[in-house]
């Protein structure tokens, strides 16, 4: 069996969606002939936790750990928020400002180059060398973010003649809130031109969605494949035999941050509140995952709060329960100017769940055209308030008949082990 280096910073106990499609993908890569080896970071910042993604590891997967200092803790002690946990995407949890946050962001993008884990290049290039001068490997993969992964894989591809696979779970400098990091031109060239570096040495490119595919071709003239995410089948399993809410349920699972803060939906709720009598009577909403401020604020102004179930963090089985059992599942995207491209991971779970999905974001975009292309929901664009509200109340009178229920087909494809096979199949055609 060939042997695979996955050098990745996501990995359990870790929890989120960051940790998933390795995870998910080195459980089924033995089955392609590719015995993967994990390399991550030793005692990183947890935004999240989930030891139940611990029961996914494959049985005698080797791991290797490299230490790593992330400036996180600094930025702690500056804004005097020692017991803060590092947030995803920008997303804030308190109006609470100091007056280290600009400079913070600042040094981030300026210094931090390409991210805040670039002080785990050394170690991890140190821990590499060191095993790879005892042990054979056939390929290597980094995927990112952090694009630290990749610069790590491009020193050590090179080094020890390895053929390199670069996964991008997200852009670089095409990603939403690139504009946000307060670059300097010198600092927006360097994030460039290693970017640029990355897509021009790898051996392969993958992307997740069709449309940033398109955006990596304009910066380096090479097409990265597209390998989506995915649900894993076993995640589902003795599923269907978990009962419907009795209300109308809506959930969301994932991290909800100021970009996809959907404050047209929570106003349509409150008209609909207002206009339909026993809609009040039935309506519950759950928010699983980190929230950021700012939506709570939307909430409030629409009256919603007696409405609003805040879960802050639930392991990954219990949030599929959830999404199994809601009466509908609510997927907002970022209103950024790269929303085509943007397909949230939870997106392929929402669809294995068999329930009906209600998406605000771009109607031509690729989240749309897997929508369609499944029948599991959906689209609205960002603000048409009016076809909103006609839709939230078709589900609910659906609902009301016992008839809101969801056909949806073709979605076999996104299977964690079909997409296993696609990555075995680029480590066979690189090793050539």
């Amino acid at each position: 069996m060939k042997k695979v280096l996955v050098i990745t910073y996501y990995w359990p106990p870790m929890g989120g969606g960051g940790v998933q499609r390795w995870l998910k993908t080195s459980k089924y890569l033995r089955d392609y002939n590719w015995d993967p080896i994990i390399f991550t970071a030793k005692d990183p910042e947890l935004s999240m936790s989930d030891e139940s993604l611990e029961d996914d590891i494959p049985e005698d997967l080797e791991v290797l750990r490299a230490p790593i200092w992330e400036p996180f803790k600094l930025y702690r002690l500056l804004t005097g928020r020692k017991q803060e946990k590092v947030n995803p995407g920008f997303l804030k949890k308190s109006d609470k400002k100091s007056i280290f946050e600009g400079i913070a962001l600042w040094i981030r993008g300026n210094l931090f180059i390409p991210d805040a884990k670039r002080f785990w290049y050394r170690p991890a290039i140190r821990t590499l060398s060191k095993y790879l001068k005892n042990n054979q490997i056939d390929a290597i993969v980094s995927t990112g973010p952090p694009h630290t992964t990749h610069l790590i894989a491009m020193y050590i591809s090179k080094k020890f003649s390895v053929p390199w696979l670069a996964d991008f779970r997200d852009p670089w400098t095409k990603i939403d809130f690139y504009h946000k990091l307060k670059l300097s031109s010198r600092a927006n060239k360097l994030h460039k031109n290693l970017e640029l570096k990355v897509l021009m040495n790898a051996d392969a490119i993958t992307t997740v969605s069709e449309s940033w595919a398109n955006d990596f071709f304009k910066i380096s003239d090479r097409k990265p494949l597209v390998i989506n995410n995915g649900y894993d089948p076993a995640d589902f399993i003795d599923k269907s035999s978990n009962k419907l809410d009795t209300n109308f349920s809506i959930t969301h699972a994932g991290s909800m941050n100021a970009d996809r803060n959907p404050s047209i939906f929570w106003e349509a709720l409150c008209f609909l509140i207002k206009e339909e009598k026993d809609f009040k009577n039935n309506l519950s909403i759950r928010l699983i995952g980190p929230v950021d401020i700012s939506v709570v604020k939307s909430i409030a102004e629409n009256d919603l709060n007696d409405y609003v179930t805040y879960i802050d963090n639930l392991n990954h089985n219990k949030v599929i329960d959830n999404l199994v059992s809601s009466q509908l599942l609510f997927l907002p995207l970022n209103n950024s100017p790269n929303v085509n491209g943007i397909i949230p991971g939870k997106t392929y779970e929402y669809i294995a769940a068999q329930r009906p999905i209600l998406c605000i974001g771009d109607i031509n975009g690729d989240t749309s055209k897997i929508l369609h292309k499944t029948n599991a929901g959906s689209v609205i664009g960002f603000d048409d308030i009016n076809l909103i509200k006609q839709e939230i109340l078709r589900f609910y009178n659906l609902y009301k008949l016992k008839k809101l229920n969801v056909d949806s087909d073709n979605y076999k494809i996104y299977s964690r082990k079909e997409l296993a096979s696609k990555f075995a199949n680029i480590f066979d055609e690189i090793c050539k």
